[in-house]
C-alpha cells in the first residue's frame, strides 16, 4: 500500500503515537522491533536505558573515525617533528640526539587529541544529519511537549511492514494516549 493519505492528499511521514510513561515507550519500542519494523524512531525527555536497542540504533562509525583520525594527528606531528630535527634542519643541543623522540610526545600528544575530538563533533553532526531546523515531527502540536513530560514513538511510511491502516491498529494496541498521522 502506498504511503500517501489519499491520491491528492499530502504525503506521510508516519504515524506518531504519544505515550504517558518511559516504560510504555519502551514497551512500544520492543513491540515494534519484535514485529519487525525497522524504520522507527523514539523521542524522550530523558534518556531511557535500552530505549537504543528496543528501536535498533547501533552506533559503530563514530569510533572507527575518532580512532583513525586520532591516529593520523599523533603520526603526522611525530613525522613532522621527526623530520624537522632530524633531517631538514638538524639542530645540536646539549649534545642531545637529532632523533629525540622524547620531546616529541607532547605536541604528537596534542595534535592526537585535536584531530580526534574534531573529528568526533564534524562526523556526529554529519552522521546525524545535523543541524536540522526542521523535521515532519514538528508538524504535531502535541509533539512540544517531547522536551517536558510526554514520550513519542514513531514509525516512518519508509519501512517495509508499513501499511497505513495495519501499523495505525498496531500502534493502538499498544494503548498510547493518541495516534496521529505526520504529514511530511
Amino acid at each position: 500500500m502506498s504511503h500517501h493519505a489519499a491520491a491528492t492528499g499530502p504525503a506521510i511521514h508516519g504515524l506518531m503515537a504519544e505515550f504517558d510513561s518511559a516504560q510504555a515507550l519502551l514497551d512500544a519500542a520492543t513491540a515494534a522491533q519484535k514485529a519487525g519494523y525497522t524504520r522507527v524512531d523514539a523521542y524522550s525527555p530523558f534518556p531511557i536505558h535500552g530505549l537504543a536497542e528496543a528501536i535498533g540504533f547501533r552506533e559503530r562509525l563514530i569510533p572507527k573515525f575518532v580512532f583513525v583520525a586520532g591516529a593520523t594527528g599523533g603520526t603526522l606531528a611525530f613525522s613532522f617533528q621527526y623530520w624537522v630535527s632530524a633531517i631538514d634542519y638538524p639542530l645540536n643541543i646539549g649534545g642531545r640526539p637529532y632523533f629525540s623522540w622524547v620531546s616529541f610526545i607532547p605536541v604528537s600528544f596534542e595534535l592526537t587529541i585535536l584531530f580526534a575530538a574534531f573529528t568526533a563533533v564534524i562526523s556526529m553532526l554529519a552522521l546525524n544529519g545535523l543541524p536540522q531546523p526542521y523535521h515532519p515531527v514538528f508538524n504535531n502540536p502535541a509533539f512540544a511537549r517531547a522536551s517536558q513530560d510526554r514520550f513519542f514513538f514513531v514509525i516512518e511510511a519508509t519501512d517495509p511492514r508499513f501499511d497505513l491502516d495495519e501499523t495505525r491498529a498496531f500502534l493502538n494496541g499498544l494503548n498510547p494516549r493518541e495516534v496521529v498521522a505526520v504529514e511530511d
